[in-house]
C-alpha cells in the first residue's frame, strides 16, 4: 500500500460520507507477546487501507464536506525511545510523508476530538473492536452532550465505517490486485520451494520454516495467517497450526501458507507426498479434489453468485466421492442428507484482500437473504477438500488418515476470472514433478 492508493481510497470513502459527517479509525497499540515483549505490530486493516500510516498508537479522523478532511494522531518523536523502539514518524512526517492535512501528537486526542466532532450529525466509527478506546470516544460523545446549553453539538448517531468501508475493499482496484498478484507470486516460490524440500524424515516446522523465510527472503511482510504444515492425519485438522511433527514415508503434507505484501495476503493450499508419488488412495482423493476445484474455479465469473461456486464444487466432490466408495447412495441422497459433511465441513471460498478472511457481505439485505452476485474487482478463494479421519471406521481402510485440500485466489473480471496463484502446481503430475 502506498500513499496514493490510500489516498484514493480516502477520497472514494470521503465522498460516500454526506458534508459534515465525522469518521474516527484508529488502528491500535502494539499487544503483549509475554511479560514486557510484543507481538510484530500490524495496523488495522481498514485504518491501513485509508491512510497507509505504519505505525501503532495513532487515530484517523475524517471529515466530510471540510477543507481540511485528513486528520491524524501519532506519536511523537522522541529521540530516546527511538533508539530503543525504532524510528517515528512523528506530527511533521505524518503531515509531509503521508499526506495529513492536519496532524496531532496522540496524546492530545481527548481535548481535540470532540472540537472535530463539533457540528457533525453522524459519527461514522467501528464499536466493539477495543473498549478501552470505545470508552473513550463514548466519553467524548457524552460529555459534549451535556454541554449542549453552551452551544456545543456533537454527533448524535453512531454509523459502522464498514456499511460504506467494507463494500469498498471488497472491490479491488487494479493497483491492488497488482499487489496482490505479487504477494500471489512470492506464494507460489514458498509452494515449490516447500515441494522440492519435502522427504521423509523432515520435520512440518522446517517446511514452515522454509516457507515463511521465503516470503521475506522476496520482500513480503511474512505470512499473511500463521502457516499450516500438516502431514498425514493432521490434515484433517481444518487450522493445525502446532507444525511439530515429523513426516512420515507414505504421508501426504497439506500446506496452507500465504505471503503477505503491503498488507494484501495471498491464500494458497497444495497437498503433496513425501515421498514424491501419490499412492492409489491418496491419488483416487487428490483426482477427486482437483475435479471440484477446477468446476469452482471455472464458475466464478460475474452474474454468478459466490453461493453458487460452493454449490458446484459441492456437487462434482460428492459426486467422485460416491464414485472412489467413500460415500454411499446416490448423489441427490447425499445432498439431501448432507452426509457429505463428514468429510468435507467447509465453505469452499471466501473473500480475500486485507485480511485472509477479508470483508463484505456475502449476502443481500432483503428480507430473505440472498447470495450476492459475484461482481469485477472481488476476489475469491476455492479450496474444496476432503478430510477422513484415522479413526473413522465406516470409511474404507484405505482412505482413513487422509486430508487433501486444493486452494486457489480468484479475482472475478469483466469476463470471467483471473486465477491469481494458477501458476502454483496443482495437478497431480506436476505436483510430482515439483517434489521430484
Amino acid at each position: 500500500m502506498n500513499t496514493s492508493m490510500a489516498r484514493a481510497h480516502r477520497a472514494a470513502f470521503l465522498a460516500a460520507m454526506s458534508d459534515g459527517d465525522v469518521a474516527v479509525i484508529p488502528t491500535g497499540g502494539e499487544v503483549t507477546r509475554s511479560r514486557d515483549t510484543h507481538f510484530k505490530f500490524r495496523p488495522n486493516s481498514d485504518f491501513w487501507y485509508l491512510t497507509a500510516f505504519p505505525e501503532p498508537e495513532a487515530v484517523a479522523v475524517l471529515r466530510a464536506g471540510h477543507d481540511e478532511p485528513f486528520v491524524l494522531f501519532v506519536r511523537p518523536r522522541d529521540a530516546e525511545k527511538e533508539v530503543w523502539n525504532g524510528r517515528r514518524a512523528g506530527v511533521d512526517g505524518a503531515r509531509e510523508r503521508f499526506g495529513a492535512d492536519v496532524a496531532y501528537p496522540i496524546e492530545e486526542l481527548p481535548t481535540r476530538l470532540p472540537e472535530l466532532l463539533a457540528g457533525a450529525e453522524r459519527l461514522f466509527y467501528e464499536t466493539g473492536m477495543n473498549p478501552m478506546f470505545d470508552s473513550q470516544v463514548m466519553g467524548m460523545l457524552a460529555s459534549s452532550h451535556v454541554r449542549s446549553r453552551d452551544g456545543v453539538t456533537a454527533p448524535g448517531v453512531v454509523v459502522r465505517p464498514g456499511d460504506i468501508l467494507h463494500e469498498m475493499r471488497l472491490h479491488k482496484s487494479a493497483d491492488e490486485l497488482a499487489v496482490m498478484r505479487r504477494a500471489a507470486e512470492i506464494t507460489h516460490e514458498a509452494h515449490t520451494g516447500a515441494m522440492a524440500a519435502l522427504r521423509p524424515g523432515i520435520y512440518e516446522y522446517e517446511i514452515e520454516s522454509l516457507v515463511d523465510g521465503t516470503f521475506r527472503k522476496h520482500g513480503g511482510w511474512g505470512p499473511g495467517y500463521t502457516t499450516i504444515a500438516a502431514s498425514g492425519a493432521n490434515a484433517c485438522i481444518l487450522h493445525y497450526t502446532e507444525n511439530d511433527n515429523e513426516v512420515s514415508d507414505g504421508e501426504l503434507l497439506l500446506l496452507d501458507a500465504g505471503c503477505e505484501v503491503e498488507g494484501y495476503t495471498a491464500d494458497v493450499t497444495r497437498t503433496f507426498p513425501a515421498s514424491g508419488k501419490f499412492s492409489k488412495a491418496q491419488r483416487d482423493i487428490y483426482d477427486v479434489v482437483l475435479a471440484a476445484q477446477r468446476a469452482g474455479v471455472e464458475h466464478v465469473r460475474p452474474g454468478n453468485t459466490f453461493l453458487s461456486v460452493h454449490e458446484t464444487t459441492t456437487r462434482v466432490l460428492v459426486d467422485g466421492m460416491i464414485g472412489i466408495g467413500l460415500l454411499k447412495g446416490t448423489l441427490d441422497e447425499n445432498l439431501a442428507s448432507e452426509d457429505y459433511r463428514r468429510y468435507f465441513m467447509h465453505k469452499t471460498g471466501h473473500w480475500l484482500g486485507l485480511d485472509v478472511h477479508d470483508v463484505g457481505r456475502y449476502f443481500t439485505e432483503d428480507k430473505k437473504p440472498v447470495s450476492r452476485e459475484l461482481a469485477p474487482g472481488m476476489v475469491t478463494t476455492v479450496e474444496p477438500g476432503i478430510y477422513v479421519p484415522a479413526d473413522d471406521d465406516t470409511a474404507p481402510e484405505h482412505f482413513r488418515g487422509i486430508g487433501i485440500r486444493l486452494e486457489d485466489d480468484v479475482a472475478v473480471t469483466e469476463s470471467g476470472y483471473d486465477n491469481l496463484t494458477a501458476s502454483v502446481p496443482i495437478t497431480a503430475e506436476d505436483v510430482e514433478a515439483a517434489c521430484a
